[in-house]
C-alpha cells in the first residue's frame, strides 16, 4: 500500500469512528454530501463560523478524535505547529485586554475550529476539512489515495512572543528566517526580487480560485459574512491604520497583484547556494504533511526549481513588516507578516491546479478569466 492508500485508509477508519459518535444535530452540521462545491471550496483564516461541528460542540472523546484525524495526515512538527496555533487565542486574548468579542461570548476562543466532512469516508471521493484560526486544512480523497492536501493555511498572532528564558514563542519562525535568509543573499543583479513595500494581507486572501489582477481582500471582508456597526468599523480601522503605517500605495499594490506569470527572481538565477536556502523554505510548507507526502511535493520541487520565482516585500530587517511570495507551475506559496507592526504572520501554501482535489471547474476557473472571491 502507497502512503497515499494508507493515509487515506487511516483517515477514512478515524473519520468512520468520529461520525459513528455524532448525534443527530451535530451529524447535520459536520456532515455534506460530495461535492457540494461551494461549500467545499469556502475556506477561512479569521476567527469566523469556518462551517461543521466546532470543537466546543464536542465532548473530550470526540475531540481525541478530531486530533486523530489530524495526526493522520500531518507530519509530527506538522502537528506540533497545528497544536501550538490552536492554543494561541489564549494569548492572543490576554495581548487584547480580553475584550474581543466578535458577537459571541468569547471572541478569542481556542475551542473554535470546526471540522466538516463532504461526502462519506471510504466512498470513491470524499473530503474533510479542518479549520478556525489562523488555521484551514484541506484534504481530499479520490479512488482511495490523497490527492490533494490544499490550500493549508497557518498564522500566528502574535509571531512572536516571549518565554521563560532566552527562548521565543514562534510557531512559524523557521518560514519567517529562511525567507530572510534568502532575501538578504540576493545580490545586485537579483534586486528586481525586493520590493519596497509589503501588502496588508496574503495576496490570493481566501479566494477559492486565483485569478489574474487579484490584489488582497481587506481584513472586514475576510468573514463568513460582513460584521455590521462598531465591530466592522473596528476592523476597517485595522486595515486603514496598517495601510498608513505601511505607506502602501495602489502601485505598490499593482506590483503584487496576483499574475499567472511568477514574479521575482527565478530558480535558474540563483546560486547553487541560495536555491538550497529556497528548497529549505519550501520544506516549511510542504513539510505539514506527512514525510513520505512532503518528500513527493519537494521532489516534484526540485526537478521544477529552475522555473520556480521568490518575491520578496518590504524590509530584511527582523521585526519589520515584510511579505514574500514562491510561484511557478502549480506551487503557489505566501507569506505576510504586516499587521500587528510586523508581529502577525499569515502563511499559506497552494496549488493551482489540485487546491481542493482539482477537476475541470476548477481548471476552468484557475485558467480563465472568472474572478471568486
Amino acid at each position: 500500500m502507497d502512503p497515499h492508500q494508507r493515509i487515506a485508509a487511516e483517515m477514512s477508519t478515524v473519520a468512520e469512528a468520529l461520525l459513528t459518535t455524532l448525534d443527530t444535530s451535530q451529524t447535520a452540521a459536520a456532515c455534506l454530501p460530495w461535492p457540494s462545491d461551494d461549500e467545499r471550496r469556502t475556506w477561512f483564516f479569521t476567527p469566523t463560523d469556518h462551517g461543521g461541528v466546532s470543537l466546543h460542540e464536542l465532548g473530550p472523546a470526540q475531540q481525541r478524535l478530531v486530533m486523530r484525524l489530524l495526526a493522520a495526515v500531518l507530519s509530527h512538527p506538522g502537528y506540533v505547529t497545528t497544536s501550538l496555533i490552536m492554543n494561541q487565542d489564549n494569548l492572543l486574548d490576554q495581548v487584547e485586554g480580553f475584550r474581543v468579542d466578535f458577537d459571541r461570548e468569547r471572541g478569542r476562543d481556542p475551542l473554535l475550529f470546526w471540522i466538516r466532512f463532504f461526502g462519506t469516508p471510504g466512498d470513491r471521493q470524499w473530503s474533510w476539512r479542518f479549520g478556525g484560526h489562523h488555521l484551514s486544512i484541506n484534504v481530499t480523497v479520490a479512488d482511495g489515495r490523497v490527492v490533494s492536501t490544499t490550500p493549508f493555511f497557518m498564522g500566528a498572532d502574535p509571531a512572536s512572543a516571549p518565554l521563560l528564558g532566552p527562548h521565543l514563542h514562534r510557531p512559524l519562525g523557521g518560514a519567517e528566517d529562511l525567507g530572510r535568509e534568502l532575501a538578504r543573499s540576493l545580490d545586485p543583479g537579483q534586486a528586481a526580487a525586493l520590493l519596497p513595500v509589503p501588502p496588508v494581507d496574503i495576496v490570493g486572501s481566501n479566494r477559492p480560485f486565483l485569478t489574474e489582477g487579484d490584489r488582497p481582500l481587506t481584513i472586514p471582508e475576510v468573514w463568513r459574512g460582513r460584521f455590521e456597526g462598531e465591530i466592522d468599523r473596528l476592523l476597517q480601522r485595522m486595515q486603514d491604520v496598517t495601510e498608513e503605517k505601511l505607506g502602501i500605495s495602489e502601485a505598490h499594490v499593482d506590483q503584487l497583484a496576483f499574475s499567472f506569470t511568477p514574479k521575482g527572481v527565478a530558480g535558474r538565477d540563483l546560486t547553487a547556494d541560495q536555491r538550497e536556502v529556497l528548497l529549505a523554505l519550501l520544506r516549511t510548507y510542504v513539510g505539514r504533511i506527512d514525510d513520505t507526502l512532503a518528500d513527493e511535493q519537494l521532489t516534484k520541487a526540485e526537478h521544477a526549481l529552475d522555473d520556480l520565482h521568490f518575491l520578496w516585500a518590504g524590509s530584511t530587517e527582523p521585526g519589520d513588516p515584510h511579505y514574500y511570495r514562491i510561484q511557478g507551475g502549480d506551487l503557489f506559496v505566501e507569506y505576510d507578516c504586516a499587521q500587528r507592526d510586523g508581529n502577525h504572520v499569515h502563511t499559506v501554501w497552494r496549488d493551482l491546479t489540485t487546491d481542493f482535489g482539482g477537476d475541470p471547474l476548477a481548471e476552468h476557473y484557475t485558467n480563465g478569466s472568472h474572478r471568486h472571491g
